[in-house]
């Protein structure tokens, strides 16, 4: 069994416009769009590619750690 969000099928390509690397994982497409506002609006996922999954991570890890403590 796959854990959640890890995206199996290697041809399906990165959601962010000008990218077209294979996605390694697929997160909600409201989460994406805080680090990337110029993703489209169709979907409800979005694959993002190793290199935007790192800058995803980076661009929301404050607001990450934020929600974490409210728990």
């Amino acid at each position: 069994m796959t854990p959640p969000g890890l995206d199996t099928d290697a041809t399906t390509p990165c959601a962010v416009p000008g990218c077209g690397g294979p996605a390694v994982r697929s997160l909600a497409r409201t989460e994406v769009r805080k680090a990337f506002p110029q993703l489209s609006e169709e979907g409800r996922r979005a694959p993002l590619c190793k290199d935007h999954y790192k800058q995803w991570k980076k661009a929301t890890k404050a607001a990450r750690k934020l929600d974490r403590l409210a728990w």
